[in-house]
């Protein structure tokens, strides 16, 4: 899947390193979670066997960077009446059919198309009966993909996220504002949905957390507006975004404004997450000879990320660290780049006097403001990097020095995936 593979082919680490980057994003595919549960028309799971047979109509919702893929697994198992599938805007779908309307919509930011998806899934659930079932197949993404702003308005919501992404706030703190200005997130969707259903989820939250998965459409909200108001004031951002944000929060808090649904109305299942490309990548390492050590969840700083895993590096005896999770970056600068890209550049610079190979990809294809996955290095002899950190612009550094990993849209995210290998000089 890393298309340009052969740039790394004249140093052995390297390709060992592509080798087991590969194995990673091969079992990121939301397919092969997906085929542990359908067959011949029926949903199979721990509990219950659904035979679709049985309803006048199924209907499918794909929401999401994998809800083409998704969608294209679903449509080829089950008999469906018609869905709805949206993508990023940048995302060529990788299949179509007259069944299916797709919406191609804003990411990482909401845009008008956005506001158009959201309207019409939400009027398309609300009209559906007892004798219809609807497959929801939920992926990372899903919360600026899908949206229906609640009072406030669409470019105020625009702003918000922003902010929150910029600040270096965590996922399911920015899920928690999300819920609470939505009328369709935090479980909102199906609040109204006559029909039965069930939602099977791509993970790209580091536990899991079916409420922080995009912004936990198809579940429920353990988070309050007391809680989303606090986020805001935490990252000190209530002077950067709208009044009616605050006030609409305040209102929330005060009774005024119902809070959101704190029991899931139907069930949602995992289908995929972030350990499992970390254990095949850790099977494929072992297979080329290395010894592992694995650190998952990182979700931190950037920095702090960086420090804490070249601090195991400098103590463990295994020859290779495979790190999964996804970072926060503090965006001072004005440059180019990704928490990938970036996360290479500091593990470099804390790593100096310990020669290794250093690689980070994001699983959905895209790192941060760039079109590409991530990078990798060897961090011997390299060219001064500090003023390009200092910058935020990591990308121009690689571009300029080589190490860019592209793979592409990947039409799927399980967070992002890294490993370094030790070498011996």
């Amino acid at each position: 899947m890393i298309q340009n593979n052969t740039f790394f082919r004249s140093n052995k680490k390297f390709q060992d390193a592509i080798k087991i980057l590969d194995e990673g994003l091969t079992y990121a595919d939301p397919q092969i979670g997906l085929s542990r549960y359908f067959s011949k028309n029926k949903i199979k799971t721990t509990k219950s066997t659904i035979n679709l047979k049985e309803f006048e109509n199924v209907y499918l919702v794909a929401i999401g960077k994998a809800a083409d893929s998704m969608a294209k697994f679903v449509a080829s198992q089950i008999v469906l009446k018609s869905g709805i599938v949206v993508l990023p805007s940048d995302y060529k779908p990788i299949f179509t059919t007259k069944k299916i309307r797709f919406f191609r919509s804003g990411h990482p930011l909401p845009n008008l198309q956005s506001l158009r998806a959201g309207k019409y899934i939400q009027k398309f659930v609300d009209s559906t009966t007892k004798n219809d079932f609807i497959i929801f197949l939920i992926s990372g993404g899903g919360s600026s993909l899908v949206t229906i702003p609640y009072g406030i308005t669409l470019e105020e919501k625009i702003c918000v996220n922003h902010e929150l992404i910029h600040c270096g706030a965590k996922i399911n703190e920015i899920s928690c504002v999300r819920k609470h200005i939505s009328d369709i997130k935090g479980g909102k969707l199906i609040q109204r949905m006559q029909s039965s259903g069930i939602s099977f989820i791509l993970s790209d939250v580091i536990s899991d957390d079916l409420s922080s998965i995009s912004s936990g459409i198809t579940y429920a909200d353990k988070t309050t507006f007391s809680d989303a108001l606090k986020i805001i004031k935490k990252y000190k951002i209530e002077k950067k975004i709208s009044r009616n944000v605050i006030s609409t929060l305040k209102s929330g808090i005060n009774g005024k404004i119902p809070e959101t649904p704190k029991k899931p109305k139907l069930t949602n299942i995992i289908i995929g997450n972030n350990k499992r490309s970390l254990d095949k990548m850790v099977k494929k390492a072992e297979n080329l000879g290395y010894s592992v050590h694995v650190m998952s969840g990182l979700n931190s700083n950037v920095k702090l990320t960086a420090r804490n895993i070249a601090k195991k590096l400098k103590v463990t005896k295994k020859s290779c660290i495979v790190f999964g999770g996804e970072t926060t970056v503090n965006v001072v600068g004005t440059g180019k780049g990704g928490r990938n890209q970036e996360l290479v550049l500091r593990l470099s610079k804390e790593l100096k006097n310990y020669p290794c190979v250093i690689s980070s990809i994001g699983t959905d294809g895209i790192d941060g403001n760039t079109k590409v996955a991530g990078a990798i290095v060897s961090n011997v002899n390299m060219p001064s990097f500090e003023n390009y950190l200092k910058n935020n612009d990591s990308f121009n550094f690689f571009k300029k020095f080589g190490g860019l990993i592209q793979t592409g849209p990947t039409h799927t995210n399980v967070n992002d995936i890294g490993l370094i290998i030790k070498q011996t000089l």
